[in-house]
């Protein structure tokens, strides 16, 4: 893959994430998770280890999250230095820390079937 862009190449980076369960020790989780446990977001398609699950809860408390934490920020930006996000059940300790691992280049147009508005100006003089 291409890791270099150019203005006018329509690319874009994005970070891919890890998301893993922490929590103090010995507490009880009632998420059903382990700590330890984790998913990877690489662009849009999400990765679970063999034989591991993730509640459709938890994960529904953090995928409005996701896709902000993959884009740059400005380093003063909350979204740049917070990293962890609590379950979404008042009752459980845990905690799921966002990191982000890598970058990855996209192209606008490997990724919409929507032309960009600058290209689109040159296909309709």
């Amino acid at each position: 893959m291409n890791t270099t862009t150019t203005p006018d190449d329509g690319a874009f980076t994005l970070y891919d994430l890890r998301v893993e369960v922490v929590a103090p020790e010995g507490a009880k989780l009632f998420c059903n998770a382990k700590v330890g446990d984790y998913f990877e977001l690489r662009g849009e398609m999400l990765h679970l280890p063999e034989g591991q699950g993730f509640s459709i809860y938890s994960l529904g408390a953090l995928l409005p999250l996701l896709a902000a934490k993959q884009r740059p920020t400005d380093a003063n930006d909350w979204m740049s230095t917070d990293a962890e996000v609590a379950c979404p059940d008042p009752h459980c300790p845990s905690r799921f820390r966002i990191t982000r691992t890598a970058t990855r280049v996209f192209r606008h147009a490997d990724t919409t079937a929507v032309v960009h508005p600058s290209k689109a100006s040159k296909q309709n003089p």
